[in-house]
């Protein structure tokens, strides 16, 4: 399908701009020996903000983005809070800022590195957003500096027992769809590749001390709103030719944890099954208290899958409904805060049926 304009839709999740003070409050005084800290990298779905500091259109900070928790705009792509906002809570951290947020220079409860759009490859939306391996390169500074601040030993002790949530790798396979480039990417070579890029991140966190870490499977990117708007061929059809790179990534992925669990003394890790919770949930609303699972609440078109919630990126229309904890997408391409919620506490304390062969919250607790 030639021109299609993937690179609309998964740019978003941007997080906030804000940090909650009155969970602040409530860790404030612990030592690096008395928490798990938590690095975040990657994509939309952990983006705290970072996009809102550099040159990008890729932003979600305008109304009605934010409104269910924040009661403003934050920058996430969603109504309210990200997984990674919940994850933070239930281990007793404050909600990690971004990392370019002005002033945010207290690392011992972690750093949020994500950028909205970013990919695995540096090629992937080159130019406005933050890729892997520039946020690796973040990561190297806050190291700096808390090798600084506390002194090497303590600084180590807190990078051992830290947490880094990973998500990245949709972006790189939409955007060959956006470029109509993906007839040149055989999907086993170009999935090969992205995965090569994540594991040389893996050991470089490790390298430096990182022992626990955590990942998503990929959502199934075919069937979001903005995809199933543009899929002409079949009514209430998904965007297949996205799918063999979806499956084939889910697929690998573990296997490529295995192996480095194996090689890597210490390093543990959990995975949990993004695609299938979402998939669940979009094919069947009610069975978990929803009301739609395939039309957004906000946007405008078939499905509501036009990029258009907030009347900010061309299209003036939108169309915004009433409560957005009944719909599973909040905007074309991005859950709501409830959805992210239910699945943020299966990532937390999940059975091995769904986060394997730990949950976060194991991982958390964990020396």
């Amino acid at each position: 399908m030639a021109n299609i304009s993937f690179q609309n839709f998964i740019f978003g999740f941007c997080t906030s701009l804000l940090i909650i003070t009155t969970l602040n409050h409530r860790v404030r005084g612990l030592s690096s020996k008395e928490h798990a800290s938590l690095f975040i990298f990657g994509d939309s779905i952990y983006d705290a903000g970072n996009n809102n500091y550099i040159n990008t259109s890729y932003r979600a900070n305008f109304r009605p983005y934010g409104e269910t928790f924040f009661k403003n705009p934050t920058g996430r792509f969603s109504d309210g809070r990200l997984i990674s906002d919940f994850i933070a809570e239930y281990a007793k951290l404050p909600i990690i800022p971004p990392y370019l947020q002005p002033g945010n220079q207290q690392f011992t409860y972690g750093a949020n590195f994500a950028s909205a759009g970013a990919g695995a490859l540096v090629e992937t939306f080159h130019g406005l957003v933050i890729d892997l391996n520039s946020q690796l390169s973040n990561f190297e500074r806050v190291h700096a500096s808390l090798r600084k601040n506390l002194g090497d030993e303590e600084a180590n002790t807190l990078i051992s027992r830290a947490v880094y949530l990973f998500s990245v790798g949709g972006n790189d396979y939409s955007y060959i769809f956006g470029t109509n480039s993906s007839i040149q990417h055989p999907h086993r070579e170009f999935v090969g590749t992205v995965l090569g890029n994540i594991t040389a991140a893996i050991k470089e966190i490790y390298n430096k001390g990182g022992r626990k870490f955590g990942f998503l499977s990929l959502d199934p990117l075919g069937c979001i709103p903005y995809s199933r708007a543009l899929e002409k061929r079949q009514k209430d059809g998904c965007f297949e030719e996205i799918t063999p790179y979806v499956e084939l990534h889910n697929e690998e992925l573990p296997k490529l944890l295995q192996k480095l669990e194996t090689e890597l003394k210490g390093f543990r890790y959990s995975i949990s099954n993004y695609n299938e919770f979402l998939s669940d949930r979009i094919n069947n609303p009610s069975k978990y208290g929803f009301k739609e699972g395939k039309v957004a609440c906000c946007g405008s078109g078939p499905y509501r899958g036009s990029f258009s919630c907030g009347g900010q990126r061309g299209t003036k229309e939108y169309d915004l409904c009433p409560n957005a904890s009944e719909y599973v997408f909040f905007d074309s391409g991005h859950p709501t805060e409830r959805v992210n919620q239910k699945f943020a506490m299966l990532f937390w304390s999940g059975t091995p049926n769904f986060t394997a062969p730990y949950n976060l919250k194991a991982l958390f607790e964990r020396n």
